[in-house]
Formats: C-alpha cells, structure tokens, sequence
C-alpha cells in the first residue's frame, strides 16, 4: 500500500553519506524517491514534523538516535552484512579496531535502539540472526534497487565483437578483498584455455574500481596483455560499462547485496558468481550462473574456478538469451519506485 504524503511527516537520514559506494548510491536514490512523492528527507532528527529516522548501517551518533527514539520518532535501520575478513587476512591494526567497532555500533543499534530493521537481503538477515541473535524489532528483506530507466540495455556501448569481455567493477578492491580480483583473472585464464568451446574467441578481463599497483602486477602476471582497466568511473558512466561486457563476475565474498550485480542485470549483463553471500538469491531465473565454491567461502578458501568456467561458457555463447534473463529478473526485483514503497512502508506506513 502507498503512502500519502498528505499525511506523512518528514524523515530523517543517519549518516549524512558522500561518494561513489553502494550506501551513498542507495541514500542518493532514496531520497530522490522520497522527493518525487513530495516527502521531505534530511540530516536532522531535531527538526520539527520529523516522523521516521532512517539509520543506515551504523552512526557514531548515538545520543541522536535515543534522542529520536524517547521523542516517538520511529527508528528504522537498514542492515546489509558486517566486517569479518579482517579476522582472517592482515590488514592492520587501525583497520582490524576499526572494523570491530563497526561491527558493536551495528549490533547495539539493531539490539537496543531500532524499532524495525530493514535487511538487505535474506542472507544478511540469518548472517545477523546467526551472529548476534533475534531482536525484539520487526523485520524484513528489502532489495537493493537501481533507476530501470537509466540502467537499460538500450543505449550506446563498445561491446567487442572479435573477442569476450569479463567485467569487474567494485568501488576498492583492497583492504582483504585482493583475492576476489585474483579469482577473476584465474576465471578468465581458465575461459581462454577453454576457446574451442567459445567459437575461438579469446577472452579479457576489464576492471573498474580502485586497484592498488602491486595488485594490478600480480593480475597481469596471470593475465598478460589481457587486462583493461577503466579506474574509477563516475556512476553516470557505469551503464555503458555494463553493456559494453559480455559477463560479469562478482568479485566481493559473502556480499549482502552488491550494488553492482543489480546495476549489471539491469543492463542486460548476465552474472557468474561463485555460491557465496546474497548472490544465489540476486542471480536467479536465467539471470547468470552461479557455481559451488567448492570449500568454505569463510575461511577464503581457494574457489573452484573450473567450475566456474564451465558454467560461463553457456552465458557466453548464448548471449540473447541470458542477457533478456538478466533484465527481466532486474525488472521483477530490483526497481527503484518498488524499494522506495517498500522503504517507506516501514518508516511510515
């Protein structure tokens, strides 16, 4: 059921976010949609008429989320995973402290201050329950969304006709998450091994997102002279990106709901993805592949990339096909005008 803004109050964002990531994306294009149905979104829970304040992820300032919560306003907060490779990969110090304290301003806003949690994902939602237990806050799964109307598959793009292209795109691919770009390289080292069965074409891997030097040497020392690298992309740029590919390939581990794979789909590109995180769920109804990973994912262990490739072939070959999947899953599941009513059903309804 919609909800009139003829009689909603305004609502309140937790944290104020910039950038180019998955949340600030996500805040941008809520607001936008809250906008366009003549809600008011800002910064400030003291403001008058402030009916519902919406936390994403965590905020460090708590004092004014009990303070909205003892004033009636409504505390929603939206959840996708939490920090763990840093327990298993060096990365730090100041980024290991760092990411536990994350991790217990997450788990005390979901414990003790939000009246309902939006989980981005079923996946996030049992990983949380799993972790930190059930909570007395009513629940539900709410999809990441994309505008369908600027990610399409109608637009201009480069796609090359004499070869394969692979994309990866992440915001930052450091911090623990090198080896997500490692298994890329190693996928399409293993698809070019494979190109009697891809009419003899070969394949190359493109990436879009920051990627730190000495990771970029150990890529094209598995991958030489197959390599692209688009940097970091304005997000205006990325559905020419998408549709200039003929796959993707999700690099993040255990990922809650990547914004990326929903852009991709949205564009026509299927998705191969090994069985980790929220990506069985994303990836469904013809929309791409996924493969076992053949070991356990939260131990990083080494993934089946020949299982991998073999699934990939079907996608690449039979690109109409796959590509008409991933748009229609993206059209069923992940619209904007479908997250924002689903968003504000919690917060208002």
């Amino acid at each position: 059921m919609a909800v009139s803004a003829n009689s909603a109050g305004s609502i309140c964002i937790l944290p104020r976010l910039q950038g180019l990531g998955g949340p600030s994306s996500f805040q941008k294009n809520l607001i936008a949609g809250l906008q366009a149905r003549g809600i008011e979104a800002h910064h400030d829970p003291d403001r008058p008429g402030c009916a519902a304040l919406l936390v994403i992820g965590g905020t460090r300032r708590l004092d004014m989320v009990w303070r909205a919560r003892r004033m009636g306003i409504r505390v929603v907060q939206r959840l996708n995973g939490m920090n763990w490779i840093h327990r298993l990969r060096r990365t730090g110090l100041r980024h290991y402290l760092r990411a536990e304290w994350g991790n217990v301003l997450l788990a005390l806003i979901r414990r003790r201050l939000a009246q309902r949690i939006v989980y981005q994902s079923q996946f996030a939602q049992d990983w949380w329950k799993r972790a930190y237990g059930e909570v007395s806050a009513s629940s539900r799964v709410i999809y990441n969304a994309v505008d369908l109307t600027m990610y399409h598959p109608m637009g201009k793009h480069h796609r090359p006709l004499d070869w394969l292209r692979l994309l990866v795109v992440e915001g930052s691919l450091g911090g623990g998450y090198e080896g997500g770009l490692l298994n890329a390289a190693r996928l399409v080292q293993s698809l070019n091994q494979m190109s009697d069965q891809l009419a003899g074409k070969s394949v190359e891997l493109q990436v879009a997102g920051r990627v730190p030097e000495t990771l970029q040497k150990q890529v094209e020392g598995i991958l030489p002279g197959k390599v692209a690298w688009a940097g970091v992309l304005p997000r205006a740029g990325i559905p020419d990106l998408d549709r200039s590919a003929h796959l993707m390939f999700s690099a993040d581990v255990n990922a809650a709901c990547p914004n990326s794979v929903i852009e991709a789909l949205a564009c026509g590109l299927p998705v191969a993805a090994f069985e980790s995180g929220a990506l069985p769920e994303l990836v469904a109804n013809g929309a791409g592949v996924i493969a076992p990973w053949g070991g356990d994912p939260w131990q990083l262990d080494p993934p089946d990339i020949q299982a991998l490739a073999e699934r990939s072939i079907e996608p690449l070959t039979r690109q109409d096909m796959y590509r008409t999947a991933a748009r229609r899953q993206a059209e069923k599941c992940f619209g904007l005008d479908r997250m924002v009513e689903c968003y504000l059903q919690e917060l208002l309804g």
